[in-house]
């Protein structure tokens, strides 16, 4: 199905799915992503309930790279959700959204560099790790991260605040990142901004796992694991950085396929914002022995009381 979408300037031909197709998508979507975030939110209660994460710098971390996906991922599935049931939302709206799901983003690959060197660290230096990596400086990076982000999507919200008309912000638009921040300027310094961010974060990568590789305990399990580690955040950062090429992709593989641009705009956009969110539970939350253990007795728990307490509520006093 195909509609006439009229801009100020432009007119273009947007494609709707048909209602079975649809509801297809949203299906495989809202499963995907209340499963991941059942298990994410799992983690992050087993994490604020237990003194041995709360103390340790790689779970810090690895806590604060899940809460980012759990709000990427709720912030993707909503706009999609939203899309096919109206199809269009207010600018302010999309923007907040957008904002948010930026924010989350841009977090991550930052994240998993930080893990890469914490790992680095704790192999490479073992005797120095607890000096070097702190609980007070893990926090302190993770506001640095925060600080880099904010001052990256300040000049888009300033630039977009100051040349667009009052009536924009209250207009209706596909809640996409550019229909919204339309500025050419904006474009590139986000192109520059991205390559320069993925060299750092790969070369980060590249570096750590290398020492490790290399390193005078390169045969010990730790060390081994480490590298696995390192291995797995390089693969997540691999998809995540096809959220830097989403639309090249989108564009290329539409102009070679024009009859499937929903199909694939769909299955790119299942690549690029699902699928990286898949590795953040498998990294801690099923190799990691400590978070295991505690997963195994939540979900015990959690079993042995569903099959109690009906016995409990049929109990009556005499």
């Amino acid at each position: 199905m195909n509609l006439s979408n009229t801009g100020r300037n432009f007119t273009t031909t947007v494609y709707r799915d048909t209602l079975n197709t649809a509801v297809i998508k949203n299906v495989i979507t809202v499963g995907l992503c209340i499963s991941i975030n059942y298990v994410n939110g799992t983690l992050v209660h087993i994490f604020k309930k237990h003194q041995v994460f709360n103390m340790n710098p790689r779970y810090i971390l690895y806590i604060h790279l899940v809460i980012n996906d759990i709000i990427l991922l709720t912030i993707f599935t909503l706009v999609q959700v939203l899309s096919y049931i109206v199809f269009t939302l207010n600018v302010s709206l999309c923007i907040v959204l957008l904002t948010i799901a930026i924010f989350a983003n841009l977090n991550n690959p930052l994240t998993l560099a930080v893990m890469a060197v914490e790992c680095y660290i704790a192999i490479c230096f073992p005797l120095r790790h607890s000096q070097i990596c702190t609980v007070k400086k893990t926090h302190v990076v993770i506001g640095l991260i925060w600080l880099i982000n904010i001052l990256l999507i300040l000049p888009d919200l300033f630039v977009t605040f100051t040349t667009e008309s009052l009536a924009f912000f209250g207009s209706r638009v596909f809640c996409l990142r550019q229909n919204i921040f339309k500025n050419q300027y904006l474009t590139e310094k986000r192109d520059i901004s991205n390559a320069v961010f993925l060299i750092i974060v790969w070369l980060t990568l590249f570096y750590t796992y290398f020492r490790i590789l290399f390193t005078a305990q390169a045969a010990a399990e730790d060390s081994k694991k480490a590298r696995t580690t390192i291995l797995l955040h390089s693969f997540q950062l691999l998809l995540c950085m096809l959220t830097y090429v989403f639309y090249h992709m989108k564009q290329g593989l539409t102009y070679l396929f024009p009859k499937g641009v929903l199909a694939i705009r769909f299955t790119i956009s299942i690549l690029v914002n699902v699928l990286p969110r898949l590795i953040s539970p498998a990294v801690y939350g099923i190799r990691d022995k400590t978070f295991r253990k505690y997963l195994k007795r939540y979900q015990f728990c959690t079993s042995a009381s569903s099959n109690t307490h009906p016995k409990r509520t049929l109990k009556r006093p005499s």
